[in-house]
């Protein structure tokens, strides 16, 4: 089943969910439908810390390009995988310290593509393109990234929880060597994916979210910094992304759905699962 598509909104699966309306969903977001809906709350109850481990990294979002356009005064980002537009999106973030900042969402998700376009119709510094992830050598050839970003200079790109939606390691390896070799020095990575700390607890969650028929790859912590070798990362390194530089003081993230309020708070004391990544330069 899919939506209408009255030409102007593409057509999209209504009754599969998909992991860019699921993380939407727990982000307090609306735009997102019962099957996605039923996918988290089942997530949820195999998995209770499983909603502050997706809302922490958004949260994590904010730090990181806090920190790339305010600290290292970086003035375009490319954020790959972007998923639906919520809170704090990347360009909201990066314009607030680093007014016309440069900003290119990428993301393969019909929805995405029509909300980022809509938000983003208006707005000359900011621009959304379709493009599959796994197809780096595309996005970087494309017509508006390449009018939009000046790789001769320092790029902050973000791939924040997109990873373990490929399940190909090969896959991973050739995205991030293909985008590290666009870089200049003094380039910026924002980095992170659902990762365990042991390869017992990866593989169960894997098959759970497996039976619901969505791509998934947890990966264990030494799996996820393999991804990354040759980035510098800045202190305090790979880490639960929670305790990336946290900040009570950032703005808070919309309040979730009266059925996901249990879940709240079951994170704080989990250590067998999280975000895992951090912020790393290109040297």
């Amino acid at each position: 089943m899919t939506a209408p598509n009255d030409g102007g909104y593409p057509a999209f699966p209504i009754d599969v969910p998909t992991s860019a309306r699921m993380y939407d969903y727990s982000l307090g977001g609306k735009d997102n439908f019962p099957v996605d809906r039923k996918a988290v709350l089942h997530v949820c109850a195999q998995q209770p810390a499983s909603l502050d481990v997706t809302r922490e990294n958004r949260l994590f979002l904010y730090r990181a390009v806090r920190f790339m356009a305010r600290d290292l005064e970086i003035r375009q980002f490319i954020d790959l995988g972007s998923g639906l537009p919520t809170q704090a999106n990347v360009h909201q973030v990066a314009q607030e310290f680093q007014p016309g900042a440069q900003v290119v969402y990428v993301d393969f998700d019909p929805i995405v593509l029509a909300h980022g376009r809509a938000l983003l119709a208006d707005d000359e510094t900011t621009t959304v393109i379709a493009a599959d992830v796994t197809v780096p050598e595309k996005i970087l050839a494309d017509e508006q990234v390449r009018r939009m970003i000046d790789f001769s200079r320092p790029v902050g790109v973000l791939l924040l929880s997109v990873t373990h939606s490929i399940v190909d390691d090969a896959a991973v390896h050739h995205l991030l060597g293909v985008v590290r070799d666009a870089l200049v020095p003094d380039s910026y990575l924002a980095y992170s994916q659902l990762a365990g700390i042991s390869r017992e607890g990866v593989d169960e969650g894997n098959a759970m979210v497996k039976k619901m028929g969505i791509p998934w790859k947890n990966r264990t912590l030494a799996e996820v910094a393999e991804f990354v070798r040759g980035f510098e990362p800045v202190e305090p390194g790979l880490v639960d992304v929670k305790t990336w530089r946290p900040d009570p003081t950032q703005p808070p993230l919309s309040p979730v759905d009266e059925a996901l309020r249990p879940y709240l708070g079951k994170g704080a004391d989990e250590t067998r699962f999280y975000e895992y990544g951090g912020v790393l330069r290109w040297p």
